[in-house]
């Protein structure tokens, strides 16, 4: 039996934000070696001048820093104990959320479960952390935790240990993430303004072997992509 860390993002989540594309994901470990990976990845940081406490985003992808974001996908993609799913929501002008009787936070949250179900196995345990950015706050965790326990009968919550946020800035796992999302979010929003990002993707689909455009198998394990599409009301 083995505890994993669960590190989840979002992207272009609001339902107002003049922006098609949603994108969830989240990259999961093993968590007795959780550390030892922020420690790679920091000395990654230091090998190419960066700060150990430098934050990998998505927005900071540049030409300058294009080396070590391809060798950071390099170590994803080579470290057999990192995984990583999403979830795209290719356009939200099209969700009708009255028809189905909720909001967009619950339609947020049922999204959510639609990325960790694929994870969660129920000989393992798992610490879910979510990026403390965001306002809805201690709201989002209770919500998301009692559907993770309701929706996998964890009534006594062994499976799900704890659902909580963290600082992205302390958590490298929770940076590839958004590094992940950021990189789906581009290719679904077909955008090309980037040279630097455009590379990267390249390099993503090269060592993913995925397009990030269509689904891959529900049960890949290491680059995992749901693109969902809202059924007829």
């Amino acid at each position: 039996m083995t505890t994993y860390n669960v590190y989840c993002d979002e992207s272009c989540h609001l339902e107002q934000d003049h922006i098609p594309v949603m994108v969830l994901g989240a990259v999961w470990c093993p968590q007795n070696i959780s550390k030892r990976i922020g420690r790679d990845i920091r000395a990654i940081k230091q090998k190419h001048g960066l700060k150990p406490y430098f934050e990998i985003k998505w927005t900071r992808v540049s030409v300058a820093k294009l080396d070590f974001y391809l060798e950071l996908v390099d170590y994803f993609f080579d470290n057999e104990d990192l995984h990583f799913r999403a979830l795209v929501v290719p356009d939200k002008s099209k969700l009708d959320h009255e028809v189905f009787g909720q909001d967009h936070n619950i339609f947020y949250y049922k999204m959510f479960f639609y990325v960790l179900r694929n994870i969660l196995a129920n000989d393992n345990h798992y610490r879910v952390y979510l990026d403390i950015k965001d306002t809805l706050g201690r709201e989002k965790l209770d919500a998301l935790s009692d559907i993770l326990h309701n929706a996998h009968y964890d009534f006594d919550r062994k499976l799900v240990e704890h659902v909580q946020h963290i600082r992205s800035h302390e958590v490298e796992q929770l940076q590839l993430t958004d590094l992940f999302i950021g990189a789906i979010g581009y290719v679904n929003r077909k955008l090309s303004s980037s040279v630097a990002k455009l590379a990267l993707i390249k390099h993503i689909r090269q060592r993913s072997h995925k397009s990030l455009l269509r689904s891959t198998l529900p049960l890949e394990q290491k680059f995992n992509v749901f693109i969902w599409e809202p059924r007829e009301g």
